[in-house]
């Protein structure tokens, strides 16, 4: 049975909150603190990468900016060793794809996942980066009052499960540090992993170490490679025993 690990991005692979690491490291924080209440977060974002854009902020030097973005190296190797074991891992977070796909890029890390689930961006025809919501704004509302509204993670990660799940049984773990992962991990259902679930007191209290979160993964896929093992073993021997039992039955003589 294959491993599913779902990544959040903020405050999970990176150890900082990738939009405030961009906002403060290039001198946009007072301006932020004054719009942040008069706007939904992600479209504050977008509006941040216009004044960056109007000061002669490049793309490249935002690139630089989120390449200084601390990132644990027990991280790097965490993710790089559930790649090599056979996990499948993605990611499912409301950064934006120009952060999460500069950082992994940047730290050789890209093609360790199959999928990334986050805002998208693009570069328009200026010259300037642009963030837009993963469920449209306007059209309609996820319902969700856990997730903010430009994204809810449950209902990517039901997605997510549902999509995988077609291709035969999976077994997830899924770690973030946030109410929006925890919503995700509602999401799970059964066969779902939630490292909460593995009596951890508090999923900030080990996110922020990256030296834990590899203990923490690479145990719980340790755990599911053992059970796994396991059952296997067990449902041979069920299967040898009633192999076993009919064979013996087919050489037992029939009276007259």
């Amino acid at each position: 049975m294959a491993v599913v690990v779902v990544f959040d991005f903020d405050k999970t692979i990176i150890d900082c909150d990738s939009d405030n690491w961009v906002v403060d490291e290039l001198g946009l924080t007072p301006l932020f603190t004054q719009l942040l209440p008069t706007m939904p977060w992600n479209s504050l974002m977008d509006r941040m990468f216009m004044e960056l854009h109007s000061q002669g902020k490049t793309m490249e030097e935002i690139a630089e900016c989120l390449k200084r973005a601390p990132l644990h190296p027990r991280i790097i190797s965490a993710i790089k060793s559930a790649h090599a074991s056979g996990c499948d891992l993605r990611i499912v977070s409301d950064a934006n794809a120009f952060f999460i796909e500069t950082v992994l890029k940047h730290h050789g890390l890209m093609d360790c996942f199959s999928e990334i689930k986050t805002n998208p961006s693009f570069v328009d025809g200026e010259g300037r980066l642009r963030i837009l919501p993963y469920h449209d704004l306007k059209s309609s509302s996820h319902g969700c009052n856990i997730c903010p509204p430009n994204m809810c993670k449950g209902l990517v990660m039901e997605r997510v499960r549902t999509s995988v799940s077609a291709e035969g049984k999976k077994r997830f773990i899924y770690l973030g540090d946030g109410s929006a992962d925890f919503c995700s991990g509602l999401k799970l259902g059964e066969g779902g992993l939630p490292d909460a679930q593995k009596e951890l007191p508090h999923l900030g209290d080990y996110l922020h170490n990256g030296e834990e979160l590899e203990k923490i993964l690479l145990h719980l896929i340790t755990t599911i490679s053992i059970e796994e093992k396991c059952n296997m073993r067990s449902e041979k021997c069920q299967a040898s025993s009633m192999d076993s039992h009919k064979t013996f039955q087919s050489v037992l003589p029939v009276p007259h």
